[in-house]
């Protein structure tokens, strides 16, 4: 029964061995892979974001200096229409297709507004790509701390599995302790009952009063015996 559940218990602790370390290889690359992917997403998205900023910037920046060329223009055009004289209408000469030009330019700034747009829209969906960042970040912690958590778990079970395998070999030992009292019993009965049978030891005789435990100057005559009754 010793061997047995030693036995028992060396396979059961290796198996829990082996779970353990399977669940601590798959928990170890789980967040090994979703670091990795979280910084390979976080990379893309920041070099993404960054030319898109630059793009952006530059359109900005384009926009800005053709809507103050325009004010400029505009505001030179509208200096022309004050004056009156022959200079004037000299000046005035080359604004001639201003309509035309205005015309045209409004188109482009319609144009650029809707880029403007469309760049605004891939800010947002960067800026949900970004949440959805910091989710994953709080996602690992998270999971790091659940690992932590079983692994606290795991050496608890293996502290109450040592716990119970010494009890247990402690209980193996008074077991073994009381069938070894139960077989000395077992033959001082049989002894008993073969002096019993054998006349050595009557019913009515106290194990102490048979011949084996009689002082030796007070023998027992063979006809005060009394026969075993059957």
């Amino acid at each position: 029964m010793s061997e047995n559940h030693e036995r028992a218990m060396m396979e059961m602790e290796a198996t829990h061995g082996a779970t353990l370390a399977t669940l601590q290889e798959e928990h170890t690359r789980t967040i090994k892979n979703l670091k990795m992917a979280h910084e390979q997403q976080k990379k893309s998205m920041e070099e993404e974001f960054e030319k898109l900023r630059l793009s952006l910037q530059d359109q900005v920046d384009t926009l800005t200096f053709q809507n103050r060329a325009l004010r400029d223009r505009a505001k030179r055009f509208e200096e022309a229409l004050r004056r009156s004289t022959d200079e004037q209408m000299d000046a005035l000469a080359p604004y001639q297709h201003i309509e035309e030009d205005l015309k045209s330019l409004k188109e482009v700034l319609e144009m650029k507004n809707q880029q403007i747009h469309q760049q605004e829209l891939k800010i947002s969906e960067l800026e949900k790509m970004a949440q959805k960042n910091v989710m994953l970040e709080e996602r690992i912690q998270v999971l790091q701390q659940q690992n932590e958590n079983l692994k606290d778990r795991i050496d608890r079970n293996l502290a109450m599995s040592r716990q119970l395998s010494e009890e247990n070999a402690n209980l193996q030992v008074n077991v073994e302790k009381e069938s070894n009292e139960k077989k000395r019993l077992s033959r001082t009965n049989e002894e008993l009952l073969w002096r019993l049978q054998s006349g050595e030891l009557s019913p009515r005789m106290s194990p102490t009063q048979s011949p084996l435990h009689r002082p030796a100057s007070s023998p027992v005559s063979p006809s005060r015996q009394q026969p075993f009754p059957r």
